[in-house]
């Protein structure tokens, strides 16, 4: 189904009936501040694996990243933080930036790889946000397979390609073209490893 919300001022009972569906096991496409992303809650394995058919990964070697509201979740999905990294998240957060942080054994099993890491994010995006405070806990979330803009900035085009694979598609108004700036976080030596919408500063 496509579901249109107020990009300012998300309709509360649309924003409720997406936490519900996310609660269910259901599967999402979502705008956030950069690009639109396949979504679904962290604790639905059914749905993580829905996910991971339309992307045709392995989840375990799968790259997605944790949405959350606030760095509220943080200490539950990663292993302790050096204050100086934690006032760098501070800093760079809400925005367009995925950081790459050590994780914890709370990690939902399914997404548990070799490599013990999460990507995390808090997007600065109304819809994102409201829906991230209902659901109250971090969305899964991938980006959209498509090699034309067209399949990822216009969601009445991802709603043709992908409506028979999701349970919703949110129109909030034409997607970013440009990802998220990629920083890895797993050593004292921070760096940049995709260069996308943020300027990072470390």
């Amino acid at each position: 189904m496509l579901i249109h919300i107020h990009p300012d001022n998300p309709q509360p009972r649309l924003v409720k009936q997406l936490a519900e569906c996310l609660k269910d096991g259901g599967v999402i496409i979502y705008p956030t501040d950069t690009i639109y992303g396949l979504g679904c809650d962290i604790n639905q394995h059914k749905a993580i694996e829905r996910i991971c058919r339309i992307k045709q990964i392995d989840p375990h070697k799968a790259q997605l990243s944790f949405i959350c509201k606030d760095l509220s979740h943080l200490s539950d999905y990663t292993k302790s933080i050096s204050t100086p990294l934690y006032r760098l998240l501070k800093q760079h957060l809400p925005g367009p930036f995925t950081f790459i942080l050590p994780a914890s054994k709370q990690v939902p099993k399914i997404l548990q790889s070799k490599k013990s890491t999460i990507g995390l994010r808090v997007p600065d995006n109304n819809i994102c946000h409201e829906i991230l405070e209902a659901l109250d806990n971090p969305i899964l979330s991938a980006s959209l397979p498509g090699e034309m803009v067209e399949e990822y900035t216009d969601p009445e085009v991802m709603f043709e390609k992908f409506g028979h694979e999701v349970d919703f598609v949110i129109d909030g108004g034409p997607g970013g073209m440009i990802p998220s700036t990629i920083v890895d976080c797993t050593t004292d030596n921070w760096h940049v490893t995709r260069q996308g919408l943020g300027a990072f500063e470390g």
